[in-house]
């Protein structure tokens, strides 16, 4: 298994995949520091200025929004291997699938930490940057800045895994990211809308993300658009349960499921 691990940091560092990784995490918090430097309060609509309590939650928030980002890397990552038939090899090299995909399922989490991580650190630094660039204080303390961060980022990991388990178990590149992107950014918001569905939101792996990582802000609005109260989230450590448990689930899908396909 360690050797498996070690491939597949390998195969991960000598591909572009990391490149465009680490691109795509850069570009993520730069752009949350942009949106705290032009000032929330003059967006259309506008959100609340960046010295309130909830409009630093929406900033760091939405870099959650983003961990779709990882999830596709994560796919990625899998799927490429059938569409490229270097899984024929990797099946040789490893016979017994169950070993090759797990490895591939721990290098990527790792890799999905990294993702996360980075991605916040930029946005924290962009953030307090932006506040002192604008002349005013974040509207939240320095721990529950850094702390809101952390979550971001453990969320990125835990969708980089729910990514890798998505690729193993679809196979087709295109298709694989196409349903993780649609689902998580159209499906999700398309039953927030729902009457009688969208008491479900905060189970679903978008709600339990938004509780773990304070982002209220679309389930508050959608409720805006449509007139009703919007649906109480889960406690933080509740939503990281659920979205910790889908992983899992999909894990456990993924390495069981392929045991009696075929490679091809």
């Amino acid at each position: 298994m360690t050797t498996l691990i070690s491939a597949e940091w390998i195969r991960l560092t000598s591909s572009r995949i990391w490149l465009w990784g680490g691109v795509a995490a850069l570009a993520s918090g730069a752009f949350i520091g942009l949106l705290a430097l032009a000032g929330p309060e003059n967006f259309d609509p506008p959100l609340p200025p960046l010295d309130t309590a909830e409009g630093t939650r929406v900033l760091v928030g939405l870099l959650g929004f983003l961990a779709c980002l990882p999830a596709l890397f994560g796919t990625a990552a899998v799927a490429s291997e059938y569409r490229h038939g270097t899984v024929t090899t990797t099946s040789l090299f490893a016979p017994r699938r169950w070993t090759w995909l797990t490895a591939k399922l721990l290098a990527y989490t790792g890799a999905g930490l990294v993702y996360g991580f980075l991605a916040a650190a930029v946005a924290g630094a962009a953030l307090f940057a932006a506040a002192a660039i604008d002349g005013v204080t974040l509207g939240l303390p320095v721990g529950v800045v850094l702390s809101l961060l952390a979550r971001v980022a453990l969320t990125m990991a835990v969708y980089t895994l729910l990514g890798v388990a998505i690729g193993a178990l679809l196979r087709n590149q295109v298709a694989a990211m196409a349903v993780v992107g649609g689902y998580l950014y159209a499906v999700e918001t398309a039953l927030t809308m729902i009457p009688g569905v969208k008491a479900l939101y905060p189970l679903l792996p978008g709600g339990a993300t938004a509780a773990l990582t304070g982002f209220t802000y679309l389930a508050d609005a959608v409720a805006g658009q449509t007139g009703e109260p919007a649906v109480p989230l889960l406690s933080a450590p509740a939503g990281g349960a659920v979205l910790v448990g889908y992983a899992l689930v999909a894990v456990a899908i993924a390495v069981l499921a392929p045991l009696r396909r075929d490679i091809t």
